[in-house]
């Protein structure tokens, strides 16, 4: 598939993610449409560019953790965009944390369910 499709279909399925997040948890919501958008690209981008990066320097604490701390790198990756995009707004650390595993869970569903869609998510 052609860079630019597999990026539509990342963005697509980042703010189905969001929209999802945004429906069950009241400390986790959007000004607007164009917020939600504007935030589904930016965790796109992050997620693309940011993430791989993040998640090579702490492989050490990985191994360590096993695991644990890259759940701490999506949760910075969601935080980053809630401070970057204005209408995108995260009320606690709570409804972050929940927020991530909502997303990560998305990520999965769509990685796993048959589709265009599939091998276009970066987690």
């Amino acid at each position: 598939m052609e860079a630019l499709g597999r990026l539509t279909l990342s963005w697509i399925a980042n703010a189905i993610a969001l929209v999802i997040v945004g429906a069950l948890f009241s400390g986790i919501n959007f000004d607007g449409a164009g917020s939600l958008l504007a935030a589904a690209a930016l965790v796109g981008v992050l997620n693309t560019i940011l993430k791989p990066v993040l998640k090579a320097i702490t492989f050490p604490f990985a191994v360590i953790t096993l695991g644990i701390v890259w759940y701490l790198v999506a949760m910075a990756m969601l935080g980053l965009t809630a401070l970057l995009i204005g209408g995108f707004h995260i009320n606690s650390f709570w409804s972050l944390v929940e927020g991530t595993f909502v997303i990560w869970l998305v990520n999965l569903v769509l990685d796993v369910v048959p589709g265009p869609w599939r091998g276009t998510r970066r987690d």
